[in-house]
């Protein structure tokens, strides 16, 4: 495996910056009373100073768009202790391959839901802390950056959005929050190993400072993988999808006055891979940092900004020669943004929000290409561009009775400029200049909705929406091979765009009940897919549209002890296509099944004790935008125990697919890659 360890210097400042800035307040408010200070009044007793490490709460129609929180204990509790494992327990969402983030290419870890696929770029907006977490140039998650010990809760939202950054959210939203100081414990932390030699470390240490509190954790994974290849398909140079992966983050909240409190996170990541051949590694590395102000005073608002240093690079090796054949050795990128929301106060009735948000993203790719035969340089290539999106958006709440009743705009200034692709030979020869025309435009978002109160604990819901998603560098200008099968980019793809609705009816008892059931109807036009258009030749275009129409159905129950949670989808999904696409038209899209279901029954008989099973099934999908190569159906098993063995140590026991089911991960005409076989876990963990 390769690290390209080109490490930010202005990242990893802007990092320690964030996180001082955060502390100071606290340490100011623990030595507030000073010598000299005039005694308190007996009759005055002191107003308490309370930080959430939140941002602002939700508002009282956000709940008109389906949506399903996982709580924290199912975050951590998983067979596979990853994050996407967790997401996966909400029916509808997908990565673009079914393997993890520990034995697929991280430029493939794209998020979507509600089968809105077509292509690896994520089509779901996904946040943490309020900030985008997508890769500046790809668009993909760096899911293994996201370690699941470190939150508190994820809301999954399906569907268009267009309030904060909703420009991102074609398909839907998922929030990731972080836990404060009070649910992560002085100090905790595990220490586990698999039954092929792999383990997986991490620590946290956390404490209030003052009225805040600051946290500070790491994890560090590593192991030699397993085939990804079938043994009747292995070459001598086959390799385990070997991985070493670890990440930093820090954290601090304080307050600043009693309605104002000040949140900065800084995080750092590198992640190293191998995928089916020796040398065949890639490597992705980050330094992350945000300051974000929430005010939750008369006014309130939330002032948010962030930076993003990211680079990536992977080497591609011939299937038939096993040998180097392109080295993308280098892909940095930056992605700089805020947002700026306001709540003033306009009656009980109402919420107005209004604000501003802004993204860009730039980056560019070096790579070479190299001769299979002779091992000679063919061509070296440099590409890249920049994206920007300057978001305006007002929504407004209105309660009347037992209904309430929502409606959002959003307009959006999008460039898309700088666009280039240069191309010499082995000897400096020139190949090919482009320089690509700069583009921009204003594109509107709408949305409504209206929630029904018709019982206690029963609801009614309807929405209607639009969205947009911009091209991503990648998509436009960074070529990739998944080897014999090229891809081209295409600098002329247009924006995505979302027409959907939905009806939903919700029913809650305390928390012992909590049963949705939700109809949609989601159309993308001018989807981007990987076409093909020629043997082993495909290219990013638009097609016409993606269309998806489907049921999903989710259910929690609690009976004492034991508790069931279920979630299950079923989308009839259609690409639509003229023209150059007029072979796709009503093929299914690429990497999309018709029935995903989750099931997980727990157990916990006392404090500390946990013990649950999850059966996982994903239905059969298609390779290709033709429909010629099928990834069969996989009905998995995962289980999690956790056992106390004395004082906060406890004994933990995790299983991932311990039934052994084949899962296909990718299949090129019969060469076919596999997800991750049976494997068990077993370790300590520790909470203070």
């Amino acid at each position: 495996m390769r690290n390209t360890n080109t490490k930010s210097s202005h990242g990893i400042a802007l990092i320690a910056l964030a996180i001082s800035l955060a502390s100071t307040p606290a340490a100011a408010q623990e030595s507030g009373a000073q010598e000299g200070d005039e005694p308190a009044q007996e009759d005055r007793a002191p107003v308490p100073i309370l930080v959430t490490g939140h941002g602002l709460e939700q508002t009282p129609a956000s709940v008109a768009y389906g949506s399903q929180e996982i709580d924290r204990e199912a975050i951590v509790s998983t067979g596979s202790g990853r994050i996407e494992d967790a997401l996966s327990s909400v029916a509808g969402f997908q990565q673009f391959r079914r393997s993890d983030s520990r034995s697929s290419n991280p430029s493939a870890q794209g998020a979507t839901l509600r089968a809105l696929g077509g292509n690896a770029t994520s089509r779901a907006l996904v946040l943490l802390d309020g900030v985008p977490m997508s890769d500046p140039f790809f668009g993909y998650i760096p899911f293994g950056a996201i370690a699941p010990e470190r939150l508190g809760q994820a809301r999954v939202t399906r569907g268009g959005g267009s309030g904060p950054f909703g420009a991102g959210a074609l398909a839907g939203t998922i929030e990731l929050t972080s836990a404060d100081a009070d649910t992560l414990g002085l100090f905790s932390g595990s220490l586990l190993g698999n039954n092929r030699g792999e383990t997986e470390a991490n620590a946290t240490v956390a404490g209030n400072l003052g009225a805040g509190f600051a946290a500070i954790s790491g994890r560090w994974d590593r192991g030699k993988g397993f085939y990804t290849t079938p043994e009747d398909q292995r070459a001598p140079l086959s390799a385990r999808a070997a991985y070493d992966s670890w990440s930093v983050q820090l954290r601090g909240v304080a307050p600043l006055t009693d309605t104002i409190e000040l949140q900065a996170r800084g995080l750092v990541y590198d992640d190293n891979r191998t995928l089916r051949f020796d040398g065949a590694d890639s490597s992705s590395e980050a330094q992350d940092a945000s300051l974000r102000l929430v005010g939750r005073g008369e006014w309130q608002f939330d002032l948010l900004g962030y930076i993003q240093a990211r680079n990536f690079s992977n080497v591609v090796i011939s299937s038939t020669r096993f040998v180097p054949v392109l080295d993308q050795r280098n892909t940095p990128s930056t992605g700089i943004g805020g947002k700026f929301e306001l709540r003033p106060p306009v009656g009980e009735a109402h919420v107005l929000r209004l604000g501003v948000d802004y993204r860009r993203s730039d980056g560019e790719l070096f790579e070479t290409a190299i001769s299979a035969f002779s091992g000679n340089v063919t061509a070296r290539r440099n590409a890249g561009g920049t994206n920007t999106d300057l978001g305006f958006f007002l929504e407004d709440d209105w309660s009347i009775g037992p209904v309430t009743l929502t409606v959002g705009a959003r307009a959006d200034r999008y460039t898309i400029r700088d666009g280039f692709y240069h191309a010499v030979d082995g000897s400096g020869a020139l190949l090919d200049d482009n320089r690509f025309a700069n583009r921009s435009g204003w594109e509107g978002s709408f949305r409504g909705g209206a929630v029904v109160r018709l019982s206690e604990g029963l609801r009614l819901r309807g929405a209607a929406y639009t969205g947009l998603r911009l091209p991503t560098l990648n998509e436009l200008y960074r070529p990739f091979v998944v080897f014999p099968v090229v891809t081209q980019a295409n600098a002329e793809l247009k924006n995505e765009r979302l027409e959907g609705f939905e009806a939903g009816l919700d029913f809650t008892s305390g928390d012992s009940v909590n049963l949705a059931l939700t109809l949609f109807d989601n159309k993308v036009k001018d989807a981007i897919a990987n076409v093909t258009i020629g043997t082993n030749l495909r290219q990013r275009r638009n097609i016409d549209a993606i269309h998806a129409r489907g049921v999903e159905a989710s259910a929690g129950i609690a009976l004492g002890p034991v508790r069931f949670d279920g979630s299950l989808a079923y989308v009839d999904a259609e690409a639509q296509g003229s023209g150059f696409a007029a072979a796709l038209d009503g093929n299914r899209p690429s990497q999309t099944p018709k029935w995903v279901g989750s099931a997980t029954l727990s157990y916990r008989p006392a404090d500390n004790w946990l013990v649950a099973a999850t059966v996982r099934h994903v239905g059969a999908q298609f390779e290709d935008d033709l429909e010629t190569n099928v990834l069969k159906s996989a009905t998995t098993l995962g289980a999690y125990a956790q056992i106390p063995l004395a004082g906060p140590v406890a004994i933990v026991l995790r299983g991932e697919n311990l039934t052994d089911e084949t899962i296909i991960t990718r299949n090129q005409r019969g060469s076919i890659d596999l997800g991750v076989p049976r494997t068990v876990w077993a370790g300590i963990k520790v909470g203070l």
